[in-house]
């Protein structure tokens, strides 16, 4: 699978196209650490339905780190700017299927006005974005990391800086940390504080678009309770559950994940 470069002023980042040659767009989106590598295999077996679109997010698989700390937004308008340029005829619907952060970029896309007449039939599939119920072990972290950080906050700016830069950097910090927070360093730690302290729930009402929403029933990363308030929330889905899957439903029951997708792509829309 050869990629492409999508190039701007500002940023850019490769994507990948396979299928039909002129087959209904399908746009995936993979989900935090991840890469269209890993949606691949999604592509390979729909190449006879549609023309699969995958692109590398900015700063995921072979595209390059964003110019700054970059926010749900900043990755929606990077979308949006692609569909634009790649499907410039307004008439053109097209797919989506989204998995885990590409959720939250697809919620923005389908509550932007000029995006979401150009959106057809709309997957999920562990879908990150809604406010999760917290466990105790979170919120010791999350005021354990505040007690560290008070002293700097005390300190004039040059030495506050210096001495946060400096805690960051230390082992305990980084214990704190989530496992994807650790793995980070530079702009992509800032835009994933930024991504993930960003809940949906205020946007799902506004949600016009049927949505389809696939989950692994031992989800742990957005587990299946998050999977049934997005449901709810919902003016229009329908909640398919497979067993015997995770947080990547894909990849662990691929063969009744593929199935499920091929008849709701197949279905009238």
């Amino acid at each position: 699978m050869q990629s492409k470069k999508f190039e701007t002023s500002d940023f850019s980042f490769n994507w990948y196209q396979t299928g039909l040659e002129k087959g209904k767009p399908l746009l995936i989106l993979h989900g935090w650490g991840s890469s269209s590598e890993v949606m691949s295999p999604i592509a390979q077996k729909l190449k006879d339905l549609r023309t699969s679109y995958m692109i590398d997010l900015p700063g995921f698989g072979l595209s390059p780190e964003p110019p700054s700390a970059w926010s749900v937004d900043d990755y929606m308008k990077a979308v949006k700017m692609f569909i634009l340029k790649q499907f410039p005829d307004p008439n053109v619907k097209i797919d989506l299927l989204v998995h885990s952060f590409g959720a939250r970029i697809a919620i923005k896309m389908l509550t932007d006005k000029e995006l979401s007449i150009r959106l057809d039939k709309i997957v999920f599939t562990g879908a990150a974005g809604l406010k999760p119920k917290r466990k105790a072990g979170y919120y010791f972290k999350k005021y354990s990391a505040k007690f560290l950080k008070f002293p700097f906050q005390l300190l004039p700016e040059s030495l506050k800086n210096r001495g946060l830069n400096r805690l960051r950097r230390s082992k305990i910090w980084k214990k704190l940390g989530s496992s994807d927070y650790q793995q980070l360093s530079g702009v992509m730690r800032e835009s994933f504080v930024k991504t993930v302290t960003e809940f949906m729930d205020s946007y799902i009402p506004q949600i016009e678009h049927e949505v389809l929403l696939i989950w692994g029933e031992d989800d742990q990363a957005t587990p299946l309770d998050q999977a049934k308030r997005l449901d709810n929330a919902l003016s229009e889905s329908a909640l398919i559950v497979i067993k015997g899957a995770g947080h990547y439903a894909f990849l662990d029951q691929p063969v009744q994940f593929i199935s499920i997708l091929r008849s709701y792509l197949e279905s009238p829309s």
